[in-house]
């Protein structure tokens, strides 16, 4: 089927050893090690998440690299959007799976790039304090125009790649926070023209953010088109006291009992919006999300998620962007292996293909409706 609608899914390049992990983790540290010592914070909760077709893969390999673009292929997935971390000065981080899909060819498969411009932190408990405190591991920076001339010609060669997607003729390169960027039209403005005297197309620039009052704001409508991702929704991150936070933390990590469990049926109705109908406001399918593992008790966790409710999230998603033209039929999927957050659709124990078979069906129900 010539597929009209675009799905992107996020891909995390977090599963191989670097330098850096195993000095802030230990030695050999990737996600799967949080995958691995997951562990239930209720009766019903699900986990741990075990992968099934593909196992706990190394991103080095690339037999595992072809199997997952076989796989997103068989979902209907257009493209893996690779994040990609820059942090100034020419440091990056797990980079070496992009260098290898370029450098190999393969896997034939199309995909773009996001990057994600945050610091690197670890969030502890300070009891001396009384407060949650966020150490900086790796901060992100923005050094200036010699950077960000830097930052296009390191990338340049996944620009050339005859894979890389494009929407409304341009090359999509989707940013995290847009908002921290000191001065993004002068970034944009430095990248097109680095562009342009390369051969390349323009840029369209997407803003990425979780927030729907964030959508109207200047800095993002100063970019080619915005992906609203709402998986932690508004009502969920209402402000608390400080108090509340701390009853929250004790009965979380001391207590064990899980204080932020919603049902997967109530979360995607929360996810809806009719925002997602406008012509450059792309929207964001979420299969689950539970990041215990990393998080602990107090993580937000879906509960419920079946493949069966994902096909009806995907339905009301693909319904609500039915109108567009076709160049702006975009959905960004999160996530297509985002393990250690629960946020997949790479098979496991339990539901196999599940997920895999509810998009694909969603998006042939869809395409022969839009014919």
């Amino acid at each position: 089927m010539n597929q009209k609608t675009k799905v992107i899914a996020f891909y995390l390049p977090q599963f191989h050893p670097i330098p850096e992990n195993d000095e802030w983790w230990g030695k050999g540290f990737t996600e799967w090690t949080n995958v691995a010592r997951a562990q239930k914070f209720y009766k019903s909760h699900y986990q741990p998440k075990i992968p099934a077709d593909l196992g706990f893969y190394d991103l080095r390999v690339p037999e595992t690299r072809a199997a997952q673009a076989e796989l997103a292929k068989e979902a209907g997935v257009t493209a893996f959007c690779y994040w990609h971390y820059w942090l100034g000065n020419g440091k990056q981080l797990l980079e070496k799976p992009l260098q290898e899909v370029l450098r190999l060819g393969e896997p034939d498969f199309p995909f773009m790039l996001g990057w994600a411009n945050h610091s690197w932190v670890s969030r502890d408990w300070n009891l001396a304090d009384s407060m949650l405190s966020k150490k900086i591991l790796i901060e992100q920076t923005y050094p200036g125009e010699q950077d960000i001339i830097n930052h296009f010609y390191t990338m340049l060669p996944v620009f050339k790649d005859n894979r890389y997607i494009k929407i409304h003729d341009k090359l999509p390169f989707l940013i995290y926070k847009i908002e921290d960027i000191p001065d993004f039209n002068k970034f944009s403005e430095i990248w097109n023209k680095l562009a342009k005297e390369n051969g390349l197309p323009p840029f369209f620039f997407i803003a990425h953010t979780h927030s729907i009052d964030s959508l109207h704001l200047p800095i993002y409508q100063s970019a080619n088109a915005r992906c609203l991702c709402r998986h932690d929704p508004n009502f969920l991150t209402h402000k608390r006291s400080f108090i509340s936070r701390l009853h929250r933390f004790i009965k979380s990590n001391y207590l064990k009992i899980p204080v932020n469990v919603h049902e997967y049926s109530d979360i995607i109705k929360e996810i809806d919006t009719p925002l997602y109908e406008e012509e450059k406001i792309y929207p964001s399918i979420v299969p689950n999300w539970d990041p215990s593992p990393r998080r602990g008790g107090a993580a937000l966790i879906y509960h419920n998620s079946t493949p069966e409710l994902f096909y009806k999230h995907v339905k009301k998603t693909l319904d609500r962007i039915k109108n567009k033209a076709d160049e702006d039929k975009v959905i960004f999927l999160k996530s297509w292996n985002e393990w250690a957050e629960g946020n997949y659709m790479e098979p496991d124990l339990k539901y196999g293909k599940g997920y895999i078979k509810a998009l694909r069906k969603a998006l042939d129900e869809f395409e022969n409706q839009i014919k």
